[in-house]
């Protein structure tokens, strides 16, 4: 009668092991498949700012060319409409990479700040000196996204 009984009581503790053992790995592959699905977003979002920050700075460098040329108001208006919409594109994925890796926030602003700070230049070496930061500073948060996806 004692075999019966251990018997059973091993065949319940290994079924409730089983189960368990069975749970945990479930829980294992939804964690990896959300961190999966996380860089993922990391990167389209990241992609996608880049792409937003080097149509920004060169719709900024038109316009304020333009500008410190002497062009017509009519010139000048239709790139600033151009830039406000390049500007505006930064914002979306700006947010995305800023919080799906906080580590990034900060080089993902300064890169964003540097592309604005092409605004109202004095004159073209002051513009170019703009134009370079802008492309320093993206290429840094490039870097600190690959140190970090690393």
């Amino acid at each position: 009668m004692w075999a019966s009984i251990i018997a059973v009581v091993g065949t319940l503790l290994g079924g409730t092991l089983t189960g368990l053992l069975q749970i945990k790995s479930a829980r294992i592959t939804q964690s990896a498949a959300r961190a999966d699905q996380r860089e993922e977003a990391l990167r389209r979002a990241l992609g996608e700012l880049v792409a937003a920050l080097g149509d920004h700075r060169r719709a900024m460098w038109h316009r304020e060319v333009l500008r410190l040329n002497g062009a017509t108001e009519e010139a000048v208006e239709a790139a600033r409409t151009v830039s406000r919409a390049t500007r505006s594109a930064v914002t979306g994925p700006l947010v995305a990479v800023s919080v799906l890796e906080r580590s990034l926030a900060g080089p993902a602003r300064q890169a964003a700040l540097a592309a604005f700070n092409l605004r109202d230049a004095t004159d073209h070496t002051t513009l170019a000196a703009h134009r370079e930061a802008a492309i320093a500073a993206t290429d840094e948060l490039v870097a600190a996204a690959s140190r970090a996806m690393a």
